[in-house]
């Protein structure tokens, strides 16, 4: 899904990453790079089925040894080589991460990954790969939306980011619940936007708790933006990001600049 990573890696510009690099298999590089205006590409190692491979975790980790932050998991599919790049990179990098889509998926039934990681990580699940992530329904998630968000943070050590309405963030003691955003932002692609903008929040020295909560409310504020200008119904994710820019002043400006 290589808009997926498109997505993710423009709204990491547009949240202030200085320097941006999107990882992506090798034998997509040359159409993902024509696309690269603003931020940069590294080819990886890939499987025969396209996607990264397991021995792409060396060179990535290597290139991290020089990074703030990272995001992990928009576009990447479910092949098991994916899989075992993803949560070797998730345990073993020295700098904070955002985890989510198929970066979540593959971690489900490893949740000692996270225990172990080197460094903060913030997980940005649906109530579906939440539910896939903790092995309860989705119904169950959806029931109790703050204790499923605790309840996970606790187990992992992660900052829990369940998106929804009224988007969810805990660390195991804190919650905050984000009051901005809109049903139009419920399409393909908003969720990516999000994962990129709350890694540039990482980057650029936010702790997790306060990375995952700014980020929500900024991205959402972004879609009630898009979406007065579009309406619900036609709000998609590029509209989104857009509307970052706008969304920061808007936020800043509420809180004294």
């Amino acid at each position: 899904m290589t808009g997926a990573a498109v997505l993710c890696a423009e709204a990491a510009v547009r949240g202030g990453a200085g320097l941006v690099t999107l990882g992506v298999p090798a034998c997509i590089h040359p159409w993902i790079a024509s696309r690269a205006l603003c931020w940069m590409t590294l080819p990886l190692p890939d499987t025969p089925e396209g996607t990264v491979s397991a021995e792409a975790a060396g060179p990535v980790l290597r290139f991290l040894a020089r990074c703030e932050a990272f995001a992990v998991g928009p576009g990447l599919g479910l092949d098991p080589g994916t899989g075992a790049f993803v949560r070797e990179v998730v345990e073993k990098a020295p700098v904070p991460a955002v985890v989510d889509a198929d970066g979540l998926n593959h971690l489900a039934g490893h949740l000692d990954v996270l225990r172990r990681a080197a460094a903060p990580r913030v997980l940005t699940p649906h109530p579906g790969e939440f539910a896939r992530l903790w092995g309860v329904s989705r119904r169950e998630v959806e029931g109790e939306r703050k204790g499923a968000a605790k309840a996970l943070a606790e187990k992992t050590g992660a900052v829990v980011l369940l998106k929804g309405r009224h988007t969810v963030v805990c660390d195991g003691r804190r919650v905050f619940v984000n009051d901005t955003g809109n049903p139009g932002m419920a399409s393909g692609g908003t969720g990516d936007v999000l994962t990129g903008l709350i890694a540039a929040l990482l980057a650029q020295g936010l702790e997790p708790m306060a990375a995952a909560a700014l980020g929500a409310r900024v991205h959402g504020r972004a879609g009630d933006l898009a979406a007065a200008r579009t309406g619900e119904v036609s709000c998609c994710a590029a509209d989104v990001l857009e509307a970052l820019g706008a969304a920061f002043l808007e936020v800043g400006e509420a809180h004294g600049g």
